[in-house]
């Protein structure tokens, strides 16, 4: 097992001029605004596996009945022997439950936490010794560009958990593609997408009575502290979370509670009582919705797996034979 950051502009990188470029030009955005993939420092990613332990947060547990219903349909269209590639692998537990069924030639873990990944992976090597690991510590949001030590062969991008909602679906349609295109002609797809369901259950399993959610947001802003220098006091925000159903979409923001000013390595911002900035969507899909934009991007022979109340759906697909 190996640990690589082939990309240099991972968020885990203290003071990279990208990462903070790229966070001073979201904070002086007109809408300030910070990528959803700040949230995963080690406490960061921490706090989203409590959240998946939450009785409000349907996805992680929905899904996860899916795989244990469907998971021998799954492997057979999936086939054995693959290039299993984890994208935001977290603590690696879901491939992990999966890697008895497709019994995969190589496992490659994306995410963007380093530290959190490497123990994760370490655990993971010692029960799975004979499942060859190159574990990539990187931001893979802009694009996945995979290394000499990824096999060819076989590749299955593995993207659970609903997370292609944190793109618009303009976003979502190009990152499919880059996808396709790293997959190779033999390559697919397997993938968990939200689906549109009543608002209530929507808002709920994104402001949780224990206020978990809100931590996972506000702990955002103490990343931000560290990778730009700043001065946020997570004391003076607010979690705002809540479905817009025009967009289709979940949004989540930072509410200033009252007027402040802060600063950051080479710039700083005033924001009013009540400015927010927006810290993630999180789109949701109907199947037919999906399916079409999959086809958009290059895949094909698309198969879907439900739970019984159609909350949420996993998706198989293939590299298009022959696409634009």
């Amino acid at each position: 097992m190996r640990i690589v950051s082939p990309d240099a502009r991972s968020p885990s990188a203290h003071g990279a001029p990208a990462v903070l470029a790229e966070i001073s030009a979201g904070l002086l955005a007109p809408s300030a605004a910070v990528s959803p993939k700040f949230f995963y420092d080690s406490l960061g990613s921490r706090l989203f596996e409590a959240i998946c332990e939450l009785p409000e947060y349907y996805p992680t547990r929905t899904e996860a009945a899916i795989f244990a219903r469907h998971g021998s349909d799954i492997a057979r269209a999936v086939g054995t022997g693959c290039t299993l590639i984890d994208l935001g692998a977290g603590n690696c537990a879901k491939a992990a439950a999966l890697f008895p069924l497709l019994r995969p030639a190589q496992y490659v873990p994306v995410d963007i936490s380093r530290d959190f990944l490497a123990d994760a992976v370490r655990g993971l090597q010692q029960r799975f010794p004979e499942i060859g690991m190159l574990a990539l510590g990187m931001d893979f949001s802009q694009g996945c560009t995979l290394p000499d030590g990824v096999r060819h062969a076989q590749r299955l991008f593995f993207y659970p958990g609903s997370s292609i909602g944190n793109f618009g679906p303009d976003e979502a349609q190009r990152f499919l593609r880059g996808l396709r295109d790293s997959a190779g002609e033999q390559g697919g797809l397997l993938i968990g997408v939200d689906l549109v369901k009543d608002t209530a259950l929507l808002d709920a399993a994104y402001d949780d009575a224990l206020g978990v959610t809100a931590a996972f947001n506000l702990n955002l802003l103490n990343h931000l502290n560290h990778l730009a220098g700043a001065d946020f006091d997570v004391r003076h925000w607010l979690h705002r979370a809540f479905f817009n159903e025009q967009a289709s979409r979940i949004e989540m923001h930072l509410e200033a509670r009252h007027a402040l000013t802060v600063r950051w390595q080479g710039g700083e911002r005033h924001f009013g009582a009540g400015e927010r900035i927006h810290t993630e969507y999180s789109y949701k899909y109907t199947r037919a919705g999906f399916i079409a934009l999959l086809e958009r991007a290059g895949f094909e022979a698309a198969r879907i797996w439900t739970d019984p109340d159609g909350w949420f759906a996993v998706i198989h697909a293939r590299v298009a034979a022959a696409h634009p």
